[in-house]
Order: C-alpha cells, then sequence, then structure tokens
C-alpha cells in the first residue's frame, strides 16, 4: 500500500510516501523557522498560511522523487492533532480532498503518535514492546508501548516540557527563536560545574516531570550576572546537564517499573547531542538497547505520519470526506487496534 503523509500541525510543513513493502519512498519538508524568527515565536495565522502555499508544491516533489503518479496513492494519512487548529485544517482539508476525488481511504494521525514510531523508519527498528521518552516542545511523556495504538502513560509534565523550558531559557539568556538549537550550541562551550542548577521531581518517587522551575532557577542566576558570552554558556551548559539527568533517571525507572530492555527516544529535544550520549553511555553500563530516529525526523515531518497512517491503514480505514481535527488530543485515548 502506498500512503501518502502530510504533516502540518504547526511551523513546519512535510509531506512523504511511504510503502508498505518498499519502505519510505521520498519525503520533503518546509520550516517556517524564518518566518516566526522576527515575531520571537509561532504565529499561529502566519503558520496556517505557509502551510497552504506550501502542502501542494510539496506534494508535487514527493512524487516526482519516488516517481509516482497521484494515481498511485493508495491510501492518505494526515495530522489530526495535537496541534494549531488553523494549521491542522490545511492538512486535513487537502487531506480530504485529494482522498475524495483519487477515491482512497484518509486517516488520522495522532502527533505524537507519529513522533513515538518514527524510530521504526530505521534499519534496525525496535520491535514491541518497549518504553518511549517522548520530548518535544510542548510534551515530556514517558509511555509503555505494547504495540501500534496500545500506549499506558506512565509519566507526564506537570508544566513546563522539556522542549518549552529550552525556548524559555533560551530566551531568557537573550539568544532568540528557536531557543533550544542555540542554547545546547553555546551549552558546549559551558564550563562544567561552574553553576548548579536544581533536578525538578528528581525524587518524587513517580515518573512526571516538572520544569517550570529549572527555568525560575535561570532567572533568578541570570540576574546574578552580567550575561557576557562565557556566562551564558556556563548557564546554558548546567541548565543541559540538569535537563538531561531528569530525563536520563526518570527512564531508567520507567524501564525498571515495567521490566522492559528497550528505551525509544523521540520528539525535537530527542536530538540533543548531550542527551544521546548520556542515554547511550546508561545503556552500555544498565545493558538496555536504546532507539532513536534520524535527527531529520526528531523534528516533525511527513515520513512518521506516513507510516504512522499506513500502519493504522492496514487495520482501519476512514471515509474519504471525513476529515476531523484535534489541537487537543490525549495520546491515551486512541482506540487499541485488534
Amino acid at each position: 500500500m502506498l500512503v501518502l503523509g502530510i504533516e502540518s500541525s504547526c511551523d513546519e510543513t512535510g509531506v512523504a510516501l511511504y510503502h508498505t513493502e518498499r519502505g519510505l519512498l521520498a519525503h520533503a519538508l518546509h520550516s517556517q523557522v524564518a518566518m516566526h524568527a522576527e515575531y520571537g515565536g509561532v504565529v499561529p495565522e502566519l503558520a496556517s498560511r505557509d502551510h497552504i502555499r506550501r502542502v501542494l508544491p510539496l506534494t508535487r516533489q514527493v512524487l516526482s522523487e519516488a516517481g509516482c503518479t497521484l494515481q498511485d496513492i493508495e491510501g492518505i494519512a494526515y495530522t489530526e492533532g495535537p496541534g494549531l487548529a488553523g494549521a491542522l485544517l490545511v492538512g486535513a482539508s487537502v487531506a480530504a480532498s485529494l482522498a475524495y476525488a483519487l477515491k482512497v481511504p484518509t486517516v488520522g494521525v495522532h502527533h505524537l503518535e507519529g513522533h513515538l514510531l518514527a524510530p521504526l523508519l530505521e534499519p534496525n527498528p525496535p520491535v514491541f514492546p518497549f518504553v518511549a521518552l517522548l520530548v518535544s516542545g510542548g510534551h515530556s511523556q514517558l509511555m509503555e508501548v505494547i504495540g501500534i495504538g496500545q500506549y499506558t502513560l506512565l509519566g507526564d509534565t506537570l508544566d513546563d516540557a522539556a522542549g518549552e523550558a529550552f525556548d524559555k531559557t533560551a530566551k531568557l539568556l537573550g539568544l532568540g527563536y528557536p531557543g533550544g538549537p542555540a542554547l545546547s550550541k553555546i551549552a558546549q562551550l559551558g564550563q562544567p560545574g561552574r553553576f548548579t542548577l536544581p533536578r525538578p521531581m528528581l525524587k518524587s518517587g513517580d515518573l512526571n516531570f516538572s520544569f517550570s522551575g529549572l527555568k525560575t532557577a535561570v532567572l533568578t542566576l541570570a540576574k546574578q550576572h552580567t550575561l557576557d558570552d562565557q556566562i551564558r554558556a556556563d548557564i546554558a551548559h548546567a541548565f543541559q546537564e540538569a535537563i538531561v539527568e531528569v530525563l536520563t533517571k526518570k527512564s531508567l525507572a520507567a524501564l525498571k517499573q515495567t521490566g522492559l530492555s528497550r528505551l525509544v527516544i523521540a520528539g525535537g529535544v530527542g536530538a540533543n547531542a548531550q542527551l544521546r550520549d548520556a542515554f547511550n553511555h546508561a545503556a552500555a553500563q544498565k545493558k538496555f538497547a536504546v532507539f532513536y530516529p534520524k535527527l531529520e525526523f526528531c523534528t516533525d515531518n511527513g515520513a512518521m505520519i506516513a507510516f504512522a497512517g499506513a500502519m493504522r491503514m492496514e487495520k482501519q480505514g476512514r471515509p474519504a470526506r471525513d476529515f476531523p481535527i484535534k489541537p487537543r488530543w490525549d495520546l491515551e485515548s486512541l482506540v487499541n487496534l485488534a
């Protein structure tokens, strides 16, 4: 089955073609970072308008690269939620229109399910069951994954997610937008041990996260010093060190609690080099397997939506004119597939 995937939940337009026997055939992505940087964050109306401009040219591009035509498409997957309502409507309406014209089924994909399953696109994919750490701009969650559509929430963020904390801390340090990558870059130049920041909820006895207090601690520290380049780098290093320790230890606790030996790291923060180093080191010591998607599939992309949609479409389908969106959508609410 050849499935077209469309991702338009926020500020990146992603389109991809996935074949259930041949694998990922082509994918393309347009990022809106440069457009939103002027405003210091995502402007929803601008995001929606840009998705409208990009989605059809990107679709033509992936079809050309894969050597396929519209008539070869057997199903269309799109991001149903969560995300910006206007942005989601662009992808959903394009998917429904194409599906109606081509007389093929559509399936709405949960954005986080796309991230969670992205490592299955790799040559050496994890097998079920496994624990997944989903760390992105708006989510920090630990999930027990038994199979497609079978997810149990083990831990969630109580306030700011790790990605939000990265972006807000970067703004406090005057690093601009997008803040996460900029903070990670200067953290490499920081002096280890110069500053020590709290590890929120590290000893809470559960698997939940809280990072708003860490951001406040950075604000207090920043007010106590003149922010030259070295001080910024030292604070960034201490901040990233705290985030990485919390994410690593909570994930190890999740593995122990579930008795599983496979861990998937997914989402934008999963591209962080220090985080990957920490997990690789822990995996070597504790004898568990850790899996990541390619760096290009850590951020929002059409490939993960096409893949997740193909997996679901093998078991279910939706009428071509059905295109709901869910700006707010709990991953656990997905119906388990038989």
